[in-house]
């Protein structure tokens, strides 16, 4: 920054002062100026302290199979062991392991976890295949291979750890908002609606803040400035982050002479493309006649990708039909004794590209239930436009157990089989909900609809319609296999607390 204009940012400042004091004491806005990131030190030294343990276990059990298969080991196999332990960390530390904004949410911590297993594995191949040793080769593929396992055991533990940290407002980076009031508003309800993500917006700078017209808060957020005096207020809060909204007005030259100031005082700066419903992969930076473009790719429907999806989902389907055939036999056998009619309800529902085909589930409910639909009472429902009732009395005895733990579902396996139905993707509808379907939603139409997805392990039956809706649209958009799988595996974790389930 130039001389001139750090004069001109210090008269601003100035001018500022008197209404920044004004509007921070009257919220009670912490401006001492202090960074609130000393958590930060801590948490990536437990990181690091939870992957040398991993990676000690790693190496002894790398000695116990050189043991075991060869009878003993080098003397400097230890020593080996060790520095290939040290070029793993410094792999995962160089790949964004530790980096402080892929922590606790997000898949880039896994990624980069990733990364680092294939540099190491491939710079300690090529060192054993050059030195000609098949006994470090038996040593280290087990090593690597444990010390995968245990590094993102180590993180997935300490994420849970951090999210739970944030959830009770620890842990957080305070942030400053900038840009036009209606788009710095829907950023802060975005921030509140994800405190993993782990931003707490301290203030928001809006224009005409300091006229007199401007709002004196936003979403509960006091306005400590206009997007020009920024800095100020920066320097006043001693924020951590500055979040800037997508706005012409702050785009150019404005917006880099932001980030330089930013820059100097070693405080990050995010911008929002304005692009709210696509996913970090699909955006990538491309320059184009001397500008850098956000280049939006095409959604994940590529041959390889589909084909990779068909083959796990049969895989996936055939395994857990054979391990659960004794848990599908006792089902079949409850649901038959209950109210002695049929252990199956078939219904037409909607599938890809709008094709119909039925739906097998172990039925739930009462044999005349879709007759009674109508005369069925509304209170207490949470989902109109899904037919959700906590308390519908057509739900047998043995179906609220089932439906409580979502294993009337599991015939379901057999439509993934056919082809009907995926592991992972939107809430295959009934036709009467499609035939309400405005634009947007017709696009949960794209994909085979799946027996889980974002909708079941984010709240499940408690969602309302809107909020089932944007899941799905995010999840037709932004699928990758990565993606399925942690949702596979979250599933899980959503069946067992039985939350939402009704």
């Amino acid at each position: 920054m130039t001389t001139d204009a750090r004069l001109l940012s210090a008269r601003r400042g100035a001018a500022l002062r008197p209404f920044l004091d004004d509007t921070l004491s009257a919220l009670d806005v912490r401006g001492d100026g202090r960074s609130s990131t000393t958590w930060v030190p801590r948490h990536t030294a437990g990181v690091v302290v939870g992957d040398v343990v991993a990676l000690g276990i790693a190496l002894l059990a790398a000695l116990i199979v050189s043991l075991r298969l060869t009878g003993g080991w080098e003397p400097s196999t230890p020593w080996v062991l060790g520095g290939v332990a040290t070029l793993w960390l410094a792999a995962l530390a160089g790949s964004g392991g530790y980096n402080r904004y892929h922590c606790g949410t997000g898949s880039e911590e896994y990624r980069a976890i990733g990364r680092a297993a294939v540099v190491t594995l491939a710079v300690v191949s090529a060192a054993a295949l050059i030195a000609d040793s098949r006994d470090a080769r038996t040593v280290l593929l087990p090593f690597v291979a444990v010390a995968f396992v245990g590094t993102l055991a180590n993180h997935a533990v300490m994420r849970q750890r951090l999210a739970w940290l944030r959830q009770r407002s620890s842990h957080l980076m305070d942030t400053i908002v900038v840009g036009r009031e209606d788009r710095v508003a829907a950023m802060i309800r975005e921030f509140h609606a994800a405190p993993q993500a782990g931003f707490r917006v301290v203030g928001a700078c809006v224009p005409a803040a300091t006229t007199g017209r401007g709002p004196v808060t936003i979403e509960g957020v006091p306005v400590v400035g206009t997007p020009g005096s920024a800095i100020s207020a920066v320097d006043q809060l001693g924020c951590d982050v500055v979040a800037v909204s997508s706005d012409a007005d702050l785009a150019g030259a404005p917006l880099r002479r932001l980030g330089w100031s930013l820059a100097e005082r070693k405080i990050d700066l995010l911008v929002s493309p304005g692009i709210v419903e696509v996913a970090g992969p699909r955006l990538s930076l491309r320059p184009a006649a001397g500008l850098s473009m956000l280049h939006v790719e095409q959604p994940a429907d590529g041959t390889a990708r589909l084909l990779l999806k068909r083959i796990t989902d049969t895989v996936g389907a055939g395994c857990i039909v054979l391990l659960a055939l004794p848990v599908l036999a006792a089902i079949f056998v409850a649901v038959r004794l209950g109210d002695g009619g049929p252990a199956f309800f078939l219904q037409e529902r909607v599938g890809q590209g709008g094709r119909t085909f039925r739906m097998i589930k172990f039925r739930t409910m009462v044999t005349d239930a879709e007759a009674r639909l109508a005369q069925l009472s509304r209170e207490g429902h949470v989902n109109t436009m899904l037919f959700k009732d906590k308390s519908d009395p057509r739900i047998t005895r043995v179906g609220r157990i089932l439906r409580k733990y979502s294993l009337d579902e599991l015939p379901q396996l057999l439509n993934v089989l056919k082809g009907d139905m995926s592991l992972v993707g939107p809430r295959p509808p009934l036709a009467r909900e499609v035939a309400d379907y405005e634009s947007d939603a017709m696009q949960r139409l794209r994909v085979l609809p799946g027996m889980t997805g974002l909708w079941q392990i984010s709240g499940r039956s408690d969602l309302d319609w809107e909020q089932s809706l944007r899941l799905d649209l995010w999840y037709v958009d932004n699928w990758t296999p990565m993606l399925d799988w942690q949702i596979l595996a979250r599933t899980a974790k959503a069946v067992v607390r039985a939350s939402g389930a009704y």
